[in-house]
């Protein structure tokens, strides 16, 4: 069978859905690859790169629908390409099917087999297919970067000899994967970050990447798990909303750039970022609304266009950021589409075996034996979505008493275990060892005793600047060492000599560490 990608027809469509590389997987599959002449150097892979990778390269894409079985594309197909499937055909492209009913019934009409891309579910087997997020997380990044373009100041801050610029502050709209790619690409260029999501579950992966998580106080029980919506935050509650929309309005004033990144399945983009909010923010300010292809988060935003408003803030609408890095789009989505090619040849024979028993296949398949087959049932295995956790219960005064007695009585009862035995070891010495060796005995349990519980007090400071102090404390048996170099016991002078010796290593040593460690940070 042979596989083909043809040319997109959308204007400014940059990207390809089969690249050279992944023409030779797909050959290993048993398919015969084709492409458009002229379909990848938008993307930069020209065509002589496709002829060299065994790849046939035709002249137009009436052949092209014309002699291939299957037809992998990047955007939805128009109406007229559309008419040039035939019954028996496969067609694998993103087509968002709640939105594109006519050509989903064009399609049946035609007999032909459509995957949608966009219908991959979000299981732990289908990430290797999953083009939604391979283009959020580009989305993401290049949001970031098309800000930093707009924005008349630096990212991080700096301190020169011609004054101090303050770093820049960006809030980011949704930690979903495009809010994961801006909110890394935000500070890895040094601006101070913050992160909103309506899933708190979220909160330990944004604080893990340098941002600061916007908490809100609200109780909404009636949010549904993000695994019921494939992985994706769900809507939420109109009390919860105007909660939302209220911590916004507090922060709009302080925040430079504003990436919006909030979308729900099937439903317009949720409007998060008001009118007067927009008003409120310093001129010069940015904001990127990734949401601008289902009507924006940002109340202003112009679907594929750039303004700037009254007060000096540009609101940029792109809906192309993954085809503004055209290469590296069409690299990995046609990752995805020869994985999704790989579940559809298990024999690796060049042959299509669609498996509508198969969670992924039957999820992406919208149109199947002249049959339309979405919505897909729910998917046998749970989507990916962090697990929520509980948050940990307030403490009354009284609860927090009660712990603190509980506490106090077992650190009583270690530390009168503890004399008990040294009282019965000093007992026993007493009566078997002669008087001199009772009185170094006393002073090595002593210095051991002080030691112990010093260290045990001190808080976790090693592989830090303070370990110098940590290694300092934790030599204190020193002391007990200084006392007994001047014993006349020829044996006790050696051993007590060799205390010092190691102690003082212990302790110089640490300082010596740490002076390193400091100098690794030092500007030369």
């Amino acid at each position: 069978m042979k596989i083909g990608a043809p040319k997109e027809v959308l204007a400014d469509e940059a990207r390809v859905a089969i690249t050279p590389e992944s023409a030779g997987h797909l050959q290993k599959l048993g398919y015969d690859v084709i492409v458009e002449a002229g379909a990848g150097e938008k993307a930069g892979f020209l065509d002589s790169a496709y002829a060299d990778a065994g790849v046939e390269v035709v002249s137009g894409a009436d052949q092209l629908w014309k002699v291939a079985d299957i037809v992998a594309k990047v955007r939805p197909p128009t109406e007229e390409e559309v008419a040039r499937l035939e019954h028996g055909k496969t067609l694998i492209s993103f087509f968002y099917p709640a939105s594109n009913e006519t050509l989903m019934g064009l399609a049946k009409d035609k007999g032909a087999n459509v995957i949608a891309m966009d219908m991959v579910p979000r299981i732990s087997r289908a990430q290797k297919m999953d083009a939604l997020s391979s283009m959020a997380n580009i989305a993401g990044y290049r949001a970031v970067i098309e800000a930093g373009n707009n924005f008349g100041r630096f990212f991080t801050g700096q301190v020169t000899a011609a004054g101090k610029v303050p770093p820049a502050k960006v809030l980011v709209v949704g930690a979903g994967v495009a809010g994961l790619a801006a909110i890394g690409t935000s500070t890895s260029l040094g601006a101070i970050t913050y992160a909103f999501d309506v899933r708190p579950e979220v909160a330990e992966q944004i604080e893990s990447m340098g941002a600061e998580f916007v908490f809100l106080e609200f109780e909404d029980s009636e949010l549904p798990d993000g695994a019921a919506t494939g992985g994706y935050a769900p809507p939420s509650s109109p009390e919860f909303q105007a909660k939302q929309l209220e911590k916004f309005r507090e922060l709009a004033p302080d925040m430079d750039i504003v990436i919006t990144t909030a979308l729900i399945p099937n439903r317009p983009a949720p409007v998060l970022w008001t009118k007067d909010m927009v008003e409120a923010m310093k001129p010069g300010s940015v904001i990127v609304d990734l949401a601008a292809e289902r009507g924006g988060n940002c109340e202003l935003t112009v679907k594929d266009e750039k303004i700037v408003t009254d007060n000096g803030v540009t609101i940029v609408g792109y809906t192309d950021f993954p085809s503004r890095m055209a290469t590296q789009s069409s690299t990995l989505y046609g990752n995805n589409i020869r994985h999704m090619m790989a579940d559809l040849t298990p024999e690796k024979d060049g042959q299509v075996v669609h498996n509508m028993e198969d969670d992924v296949i039957r999820g992406a398949t919208i149109t199947h034996g002249g049959e339309i087959t979405f919505p897909p049932p729910p998917p046998k295995v749970q989507a990916i979505a962090a697990q929520k956790k509980e948050k940990p219960k307030e403490l009354t005064p009284e609860e927090k008493r009660a712990q603190e007695v509980a506490a106090f009585k077992a650190e009583t009862k270690f530390q009168v275990s503890l004399l008990a035995v040294g009282g019965v070891l000093l007992l026993l010495a007493g009566l078997y060892t002669p008087a001199s060796f009772m009185q170094h005995f006393i002073v090595f349990t002593l210095a051991c005793f002080v030691g112990f519980q010093v260290i045990w007090g001190v808080a976790h400071s090693l592989h830090t600047p303070l370990m110098a102090v940590t290694n300092a404390i934790s030599s204190i048996i020193i002391l007990g060492a200084l006392l007994q170099i001047g014993s006349g016991s020829m044996l006790v002078v050696i051993l007590a000599a060799a205390s010092v010796f190691m102690a003082g290593i212990n302790i110089f040593g640490g300082f010596l560490v740490t002076r390193r460690m400091l100098a690794m940070f030092q500007k030369s």
